[in-house]
């Protein structure tokens, strides 16, 4: 994942359609926030990862520090007390598969995507967990076929 709010290739793609970003993506050379893609292409200045990246990140990170230290969720640290305990603390976790939590944490990864479904239906929101939207592209890439920018593609043709 790009640790920049949009990755150079999604800026690439803005720029050859001649759209815009549809949030602020990075500064031109000026240094003023901007959604043009050609202005952050050429200030090689893109935001730091935020939005719905950032927090994607922070719930891939709930479920790893979770899964690795048998503690809570975050959803799960109670608010009526004062006391926090049984906290998940973030470390390095190589090789999940050796662990002795490994056969519970498909069933931890579901119920935090659960908790998160089900808060963000409650408030209206529609709310996406990392890697959701890559499946569902995926999903439909196989089906429908592989769409690529109509300037690249003319370029490959041109090589041939």
């Amino acid at each position: 994942m790009a640790l920049s709010q949009f990755s150079y290739g999604a800026v690439a793609a803005y720029r050859m359609r001649g759209e815009q970003l549809p949030v602020a993506g990075g500064f031109d050379a000026a240094g003023h926030l901007t959604q043009d893609p050609a202005a952050i292409e050429a200030s090689k200045r893109p935001l730091p990862i935020g939005y719905w990246k950032g927090s994607g990140l922070a719930l891939m990170l709930d479920m790893v520090a979770t899964m690795q230290s048998g503690g809570c969720a975050t959803f799960e640290i109670p608010t009526d007390s004062e006391r926090e305990t049984k906290l998940s603390q973030i470390f390095i976790a190589i090789n999940a598969q050796s662990s002795e939590q490994s056969d519970t944490s498909t069933s931890v990864a579901d119920q935090i995507i659960d908790h998160l479904q089900s808060q963000a239906a409650l408030s209206g929101e529609q709310v996406r967990y990392p890697g959701e939207h890559t499946l569902q592209t995926r999903k439909e890439d196989l089906e429908k076929g592989i769409p690529v920018e109509p300037t690249i593609w003319r370029e490959v043709h041109a090589l041939t």
